[in-house]
């Protein structure tokens, strides 16, 4: 889902007639005995290398653009997102609570958007999240404000509001997770969150010129590769039964590299910020060693607000509206944002 911008506070201001809104959103089995010896549990040895970066096919958007040669060094990370499960264990341990279980205070509201800008009436302000509401018919695909709502009560616990749950779900992967989310399970975990350039080669499972983790051939809806939409976006699912939403973070087939869900189920949060010409910054080096990304955010759709990149795409892609499942497409929103289709994964040295 990635055609325009969508971010927590952009969509709660959204919500208000005089608020102003731009619109448009296994393992290797070649790993040396001393790590297989000291494999992290959970986790997948990447090896270090280089690749091209970005891409310039037919499907590429501008910020992906112009591919760029890149060198990382070998890393572990987690061979599937994190889990609810896996979440829980790092809520009980340490008390945490997210931040869309959090109400967004005015500061940090009035701090994202042009000076001017209306304040929101304070009986917005309640812990909530984004989630998606599937449309009655057809509609335009230019402003996906028409598929998702403000939830009150909408979290990791309750992820398309307070009637839902995830008891039964423990090996889906937890959403309604926001950057700092992430951030903090990482650091409990003793590891961080990947960088862009980390998630990409990873994505790639040591293949080249591919457009999906799969290969070049396009999504099949009769034997599906991943878990994206399948039907007419965002109003008709022809799944079995017509479920949409998050399936176990192995119900497919992994990467080459044993990395399951590095496309679809759902988007991933990067450590990088997003800045909208950093590519073009980068080619001019020739050559970017263990890039860690922009040093600030720059995106010209919300100019007031720093985003972070998130990547891999979920289960609300769809060909007619976005093709974020691609190894090369990239997503951006607010730190503090979180939706039903946005997870994480982490990484270690």
């Amino acid at each position: 889902m990635a055609l325009s911008v969508l971010s927590r506070i952009g969509f709660l201001l959204f919500l208000l007639p005089t608020a102003y809104i731009q619109a448009d959103c296994c393992c290797s089995s070649q790993l040396p005995s001393r790590y297989e010896i000291n494999r992290p549990a959970g986790m997948v040895w990447i090896p270090g290398g280089e690749f091209t970066m970005g891409s310039d096919n037919k499907y590429s958007k501008k910020d992906e653009q112009p591919p760029h040669q890149v060198k990382v060094d070998g890393f572990w990370m987690d061979a599937t997102p994190v889990t609810n499960k896996q979440f829980k264990e790092f809520v009980d341990a340490t008390g945490y609570a997210t931040t869309a279980e959090k109400a967004p205070t005015m500061e940090e509201i009035m701090a994202q958007v042009p000076p001017g800008t209306p304040q929101p009436p304070p009986e917005l302000l309640v812990p909530a999240s984004l989630v998606f509401k599937q449309t009655s018919g057809p509609t335009p695909l230019n402003s996906n404000r028409a598929w998702w709502e403000w939830k009150p009560g909408a979290n990791w616990k309750h992820p398309l509001g307070p009637e839902s749950s995830i008891e039964g779900k423990e090996d889906h992967p937890v959403v309604q997770i926001s950057w700092f989310d992430a951030v903090a399970y990482a650091k409990w975990a003793g590891k961080r969150l990947p960088t862009e350039a980390e998630w990409e080669f990873a994505a790639y499972g040591g293949q080249k010129n591919v457009i999906y983790i799969w290969g070049n051939e396009e999504f099949s809806e009769e034997s599906p590769q991943i878990n994206i939409w399948q039907g007419e976006f965002p109003y008709k699912s022809i799944k079995p039964g017509g479920y949409m939403g998050t399936t176990s973070v192995t119900a497919f087939k992994p990467n080459p590299y044993g990395l399951y869900d590095m496309g679809g189920n759902v988007w991933q949060w990067c450590s990088d910020f997003y800045h909208a010409s950093h590519y073009q910054n980068e080619a001019k080096k020739g050559l970017s060693i263990n890039p860690t990304g922009p040093a600030t955010s720059f995106d010209p759709e919300e100019p007031f607000a720093a985003k972070h990149v998130h990547r891999g795409g979920s289960f609300l892609c769809h060909k007619s509206y976005c093709k974020g499942y691609r190894i090369t497409a990239r997503m951006k929103t607010c730190p503090d944002t979180s939706l039903n289709h946005l997870g994480f994964r982490c990484v270690k040295k």
